[in-house]
């Protein structure tokens, strides 16, 4: 069981860390590529901030989803399977 758990933990660090990678790529791709629009035209920088702004609040509102299951997931005790709950008969002939 303590094992067990040490895996479990050991998943939800690396998971936890590919998530919070995955969430800094696009957050980062997505502030560029904002702020390359706001330079070829400053006459809509206000609709590209806005839009901007709305992704990066849905980015890490999926990133604080994903860590929440993560760690969730992680804390659960394992499930007893149906040959383990029962000890095995003998026969008493």
């Amino acid at each position: 069981m303590m094992s067990y758990l040490g895996f479990s933990y050991l998943a939800a660090g690396l998971g936890a860390g590919l998530i919070v990678i995955g969430a800094a790529l696009g957050i980062g791709r997505l502030a560029s590529g904002a702020l390359e629009g706001m330079a070829r035209q400053p006459e809509v920088s206000g609709d590209l901030r806005t839009a901007m702004i709305i992704a990066a609040a849905l980015i890490e509102g999926f990133t604080f989803f994903a860590l929440v299951v993560t760690f969730v997931l992680a804390t659960q005790a394992p499930k007893a399977t149906p040959e383990a709950a029962q000890p095995a008969q003998t026969q008493n002939q």
